[in-house]
This record gives C-alpha cells, structure tokens and sequence, in this order.
C-alpha cells in the first residue's frame, strides 16, 4: 500500500510540473498570436506601462481555455512517454498494477481541474472579457503619439496634412515645414509653408500648438465670393505673409476609457445564470413579437380576399365564400378596372412583401441573440469537458509510442489540437450561422474526439503495438496474402471473358 501511494506520489509530481511548463508554454505562443493580431491597436498610441500590462493581463485570462486543454494533452503525453521510454510504466504493470490504476491518481487530478475550468469559464472568464474588449475599444479611439517623420507627409493629424524636410532633434525645430489643412473640406482647404516652426501640446493634453515662423498661407475664397467676379478663369484667393503665426488644433492625446456597461448584454459578460436568464426572456419576446405579426397580418387582410363587390367580406357567408370566383368578377371589370385592379394588386403585394421581410428581419435578430447566448452557454461546459477528451488521448498515446521529452509529443500533441480546432472551429460556425443546432455545433469536436480517446485507451490497456511500423507492415503483407486468391480469380474471370467476346465478334 506504501509502495502504490509512492507510485501516486511520483506520479502526481512528474505530471503537475510538465503540465505547469506545458501551460506556460501554450500561454505565451497564444499569447503572441493575440498581440499580433492586435498589434495595430498598441504601436504608437503612447500608453503607459500600466495599460499594457491590463491588457497582458486580460489577454492571458481570455486565452486560459485554449491553453488548458492543449496543456493537459502535451503534459500527459510527456509523463507517460518518458515512463514507457525508461521502462518505469513496464515495471508498474509486472508488478500487477493495470494502467487504469496508474492512470488514476491524474484522471482524479484532471477532473479536479476540470471543474476549476468550469468555475474559471463560469466566473472569471466574463469578467476578462469585458475588461480586455473594453480596453481594445478604448485602445482603437485612441489618437496614435504625436510623431511627425522627415521628409513624408504625416496624416496622423485629423484633417492635416504635414510636411517637414529637415528636424532638429535636439531643439525640436521642424524645418521647411508645409500644411495641408483640409478641416473645413477639400474644396477649402488651406495651404501654409513655413521656414521653420515647434509643434506643444497644451496643458491639458487636449489640443496641439503650432508656432509657424516666416512664412505664407493662402485659401481659396468662398464659392458666392467666386461667382461675384464673374469670371470662370479666375478663382479668387487670400493670401497672408506673416513672420509668426500661432493655430490652435483639436488633438486629444488622453487615454479615455469605455464604460464596461457597453458589453453589460453582450454573451461574453454573463455566467450560466445570466445566460439562461437571456435565453429564456428573448425567447418569449420573440414568441410574443411573432404573435403580434400573425394578428396584425390577419386584421390587415394579408390574403387580400378582404371585399366582394358591394359588401363587406365579414358580411359573406362560407356558402358564399365557397362559390365566390375571384376570376369572374375581373373579367367582368373593363379595362380600366382592370388596369386599375393589377396596379392595386401589384402594389399590395409588395408593401406586404416588405412588411414580412421587415418582420423577418426582427425576428432574426431576436434568433442571433439567443444562438450568441447558447453558444456561450454550451461553451462554458465543452472546455471542461475537453480536458477530460484530451487527458484519456494524451496518456494511452504515451504508455503506446514510449517516447519522452519535447520531440515526438509536440508534434502529436500540435497535430492532435489542430483537428480539435478545425472541428471545433467548424461546429462553433455551423452553430452560428443557425446551419445546426447550437448544443450539435458546440459538442461536435467532444463526439468525434471521445470515441478515439476510448479506443487509445482500450489499446494501451491491451498492450497494443499500434504505432509500431513492423506491426503495420505484418499487418499489409497478411492482408496482401488474404486478397491475393480473390485477385487471381477476379483475373482468371476477366481474361476468360475476353477471349469469349473475341471468339463471339469473329463468328
């Protein structure tokens, strides 16, 4: 019993420190794919430590549940392979010990960190998520620093254009200098060209201060000024020779941020309660909003049948309902009537085509809410789910090849959670789109995942040599043995049938 506790033990300690380094790992390659993808909204906004780091922070918190699973998957893989490859697995299972056995102290293990995944998913999830879109979206309005490059036109300005041949670093003179100021429109904009000038933020950082020296400026008139000279050839402008000028420019370079209330209704903000709670409540006004379209379709007539000459079509009998012809009466009309019959008619159709499409369009935004909600709600389950998946994978696939170490199990490992993300991916898009219902779309990659951790599974307890290639190939020649006489007879019948057709066409 002391032995099989020192067993759990050693167990338990080899796994938690390669799936601590695993984790790690997995956090910071996702991690730089985020900052990548998100690059555009940091270079060059000026922000301070603090922000970044909030934004590290939240990122790392968001990306936890397609690290976690990753992380499990390659740790499991690693533990048992080094035990197979040192012999170590070999020696438990002589000593009577089953791998259902090993295996159980970290399946324990795993379903303990599922169920922090599921709390983590459940609680600390929504709040990352609000915290960091809340940041990228306060990021994105930000205006980029004020950094005006020599010799190209810089645009970072709203509604300027600059221009700077040459920049004294040490003084920050800006040289030959030339401003486009489109502010007011294209068609009046403003030209200056200066010797020299200096660029200031005011004091509360919410304006920029241009000091121009020695220069010109010139603007073309007001369209009413040109038509006044009653001359097409000549547009009349301003011109302004000044030895300093001062132009006061609206820059905002403070880091504002959004209210987290923004994203207080979005499906990424709420926990399981609050999903259901969402779900089952627009589901009713949908209920009652469709409700509302059939009675208003049928109080305005929607089939039209809503008059028969000279009477009322509630003061008509069914009897009369039964043997009115609605052809009859047009071919009685003349062909004013007529002509006059087809407009209305033709006219009725489409404001009742686009009231249903109006009410469609409604409706359907009422139907992508609830999706957005039950995927959210099915995804908090799949993560903690997918541990589990991947856990039963990774260890069979290590007791199997017996390999160790960062070579083989990365690539199995990376290969592995590629098809899990491409079926993830696929189900996660299927149930968006309403192609398929959100509980198949969201468990689709746990349905075809489960049945090949069963079967690895199966195969390591069995002691299967089932990535052996001498195996594989044993496995191709019995094969190629069995199909050989069904080759040869399926031959032998297709020359004599040749030779029969032969002999056939020449009598």
């Amino acid at each position: 019993m002391r032995i099989i506790k020192k067993m759990d033990l050693y167990l338990l300690k080899t796994f938690l420190g390669l799936f601590l380094m695993t984790f790690l790992i997995c956090i910071f390659i996702l991690l730089m794919q985020f900052v990548w993808m998100h690059v555009q909204d940091l270079v060059g906004k000026g922000v301070g430590i603090s922000v970044l780091a909030e934004f590290f922070v939240y990122a790392v918190a968001t990306l936890v549940p397609l690290a976690l699973p990753l992380a499990i998957l390659l740790a499991s893989l690693m533990t048992f392979g080094n035990l197979g490859e040192h012999f170590e697995l070999t020696a438990m299972k002589s000593a009577g010990v089953s791998l259902f056995r090993i295996m159980r102290p970290l399946a324990i293990s795993i379903a303990l960190v599922s169920v922090g995944a599921f709390y983590f998913s459940n609680n600390v999830l929504p709040i990352s998520q609000v915290k960091l879109w809340t940041l990228i979206f306060s990021l994105r309005q930000k205006s980029p620093e004020m950094e005006i490059p020599v010799g190209e036109f810089y645009d970072g300005i709203p509604g300027y254009n600059v221009y700077v041949r040459n920049k004294d670093h040490k003084t920050g003179l800006l040289k030959d200098l030339m401003i486009y100021d489109y502010s007011d429109g294209f068609q009046n904009a403003k030209v200056m060209v200066a010797d020299s000038g200096r660029i200031f933020f005011t004091s509360d950082k919410k304006y920029l201060l241009f000091k121009l020296y020695s220069g010109e400026s010139f603007e073309n008139l007001d369209p009413k000024q040109q038509r006044a000279t009653k001359s097409k050839d000549k547009i009349p402008y301003r011109r302004e020779t000044f030895r300093e000028k001062t132009m006061l420019i609206d820059f905002s370079s403070e880091f504002n941020r959004y209210d987290e209330s923004i994203l207080s209704d979005q499906h990424v903000s709420k926990d399981v309660g609050e999903l259901l709670h969402s779900i089952d409540s627009v589901n009713v006004l949908a209920h009652e909003r469709s409700m509302e379209q059939s009675q208003q379709m049928v109080e305005q007539k929607y089939f039209g049948r809503d008059r028969i000459p000279g009477r009322v079509l509630g003061e008509v009998s069914k009897e009369e309902m039964g043997h009115f012809n609605p052809d009859s009466v047009f071919e009685a009309m003349s062909t004013k009537d007529k002509a006059r019959s087809m407009q209305y008619a033709y006219e009725r159709a489409r404001t009742q085509k686009d009231q249903v499409e109006y009410n469609a369009l409604m409706l359907d935004d009422y139907k992508r809410y609830v999706r957005k909600h039950e995927v959210e709600l099915h995804r908090k389950f799949t993560l903690a789910f997918a541990c589990l998946i991947f856990f039963f994978i990774g260890a069979p696939l290590g007791a199997i090849i017996r390999k160790g170490g960062l070579g083989a199990p990365v690539v199995i490992s990376v290969v592995m959670f590629v098809i899990y993300y491409i079926i993830d991916n696929t189900g996660y898009k299927m149930a968006r789109e309403a192609i398929w219902p959100c509980w198949l779309g969201m468990w689709l990659s746990s349905f075809v995942l489960l049945p090949i951790g069963v079967f690895l599974t199966y195969k390591a307890a069995t002691d299967s040599a089932l990535f052996k290639p001498e195996v594989w190939i044993k496995w191709f020649e019995d094969t190629k043995k069995k199909l050989q006489p069904i080759y040869e007879h399926y031959t032998r019948s297709i020359r004599r049938l040749s030779r029969r057709q032969v002999r056939d066409s020449r009598g």
